[in-house]
């Protein structure tokens, strides 16, 4: 699929799609509780679809209607042979160690960069907890027996904190005593955040000491209380518009939470230091452009934010500066090169020291055609730049977007403006 993007601003209302970070945790949740469990707001991104697959794999029954889905289940996970994380690797992370539950089988599998992303990390991790796994390459696919015995367990949280989330989920729902898990280097803490709002509202007991030491408390009972959860608004999704009025545009973007955990909010106070004028009014964040400078980010935590922020840097008078390129590697591409090659592209000049990215703006980007490499954040960042560019972008494989934001495309027609 080809996109052709001629935007040079963009204006109006947006209702921005749900989180599929928090969709996928309340997939995990709902899995994990017994009784019944309601999720209004589910999306239809690639990933949110994958969890729903998934929990029915492992015996829940999903009923999809009307702007919510009902989630049925017994608590306890019973495998129909095998669970499949289509690309997700937020999906493989969390349901590894709960689909490890399980007394039979389960092949973990999945498709497309999935398949190269490492994943040694569970052999190393879920094998002293009990699992046993059969043709392990430290890649996806492989098979894992349970059942998983939760114990104090010491795990490396450098790559990813998905994995974190996962033992989390899988700890809680069958420790039979306190058990901690110690954390060394964790990376992305507000998503570890988003997993321990989820579990408290299912009503399980975590201690996070200083994200260093994660103390779960014994789960006796399982209540069987209908469960009610609202997924909000998706901070990550967001960053585009927010990035693209402050670029060139006023947009009022609706179903955000102001008090959300999600890692990416931290788009706000970045769009601020660049210049953007950013107010709620109305449970409605309004964003619009102003004179732009240059900013300094550390995006340790937040590495998905990487492309929409080299996009704006390239806009923006004077050089900015984004810390943290070491998190890009195994991502939907290695985005670190992927985002060298649109720089490249945009006739931007800039620079890669140690971990840092320092790029200067540019007083006008180039026109430029882009075969985007099975990435959606790249694509929807490449589309930003027509924003700042002498000319049209022509997008290749513009159709990876349903990853994450099915009506990108759509939601960009109908709010850009040619002038």
């Amino acid at each position: 699929m080809k996109v052709i993007v001629e935007t040079k601003s963009i204006t109006g209302k947006i209702t921005v799609p749900s989180s599929k970070s928090i969709s996928q945790r309340a997939c995990a949740a709902a899995l994990l509780h017994h009784g019944q469990t309601t999720i209004h707001n589910y999306g239809n991104s690639e990933d949110e679809l994958a969890a729903l697959n998934i929990i029915q794999s492992l015996g829940a029954q999903v009923i999809i209607e009307p702007h919510k889905i009902q989630v049925f289940s017994s608590g306890k996970p019973k495998s129909d042979g095998q669970i499949n994380c289509g690309e997700s690797g937020l999906s493989a992370r969390l349901f590894t160690p709960i689909a490890a539950l399980n007394t039979q089988p389960v092949l973990i599998n999945g498709k497309g960069s999935l398949l190269q992303r490492p994943m040694h990390f569970f052999k190393e991790s879920l094998e002293p907890l009990g699992v046993a796994f059969d043709d392990f390459s430290g890649r996806i696919p492989f098979t894992i027996c349970g059942p998983l015995s939760p114990q104090n367990m010491v795990v490396d949280g450098s790559m990813s904190s998905q994995f974190i989330s996962g033992l989390l989920f899988a700890f809680s729902a069958i420790a039979k005593e306190k058990v901690c898990i110690e954390v060394k280097g964790l990376v992305s803490k507000p998503y570890i955040d988003l997993t321990l709002e989820v579990l408290a509202l299912f009503g399980k007991r975590i201690r996070n000491k200083y994200y260093r030491y994660f103390e779960i408390e014994p789960a006796f009972f399982s209540s069987k209380e209908a469960m009610d959860i609202q997924i909000e608004g998706d901070w990550s999704s967001a960053a585009f518009w927010i990035a693209a009025a402050t670029i060139k545009g006023a947009v009022v973007l609706s179903g955000l939470n102001s008090n959300s955990l999600q890692a990416d909010k931290k788009i706000w106070d970045i769009a601020q230091a660049v210049g953007a004028s950013l107010a709620w009014q109305n449970d409605e964040l309004h964003i619009h452009h102003k004179e732009l400078k240059a900013f300094e980010a550390d995006l340790t935590d937040c590495p998905d934010l990487f492309p929409v922020l080299a996009v704006l840097a390239a806009c923006c008078k004077g050089q900015s500066t984004l810390v943290g390129l070491h998190r890009l590697i195994h991502k939907e591409s290695d985005r670190a090169k992927s985002i060298a090659a649109l720089l490249n592209l945009l006739g931007v000049v800039f620079v890669v020291e140690g971990d840092q990215l320092k790029i200067e703006g540019a007083e006008k980007l180039n026109a430029f055609k882009y075969t985007c490499p099975n990435d959606h954040r790249m694509a929807m960042a490449a589309s930003l730049a027509s924003l700042h560019s002498v000319g049209k972008i022509e997008i290749e494989n513009a159709e990876c977007i349903h990853k994450s934001y099915p009506k990108f495309w759509d939601d960009l027609l109908k709010h850009q403006s040619p002038i």
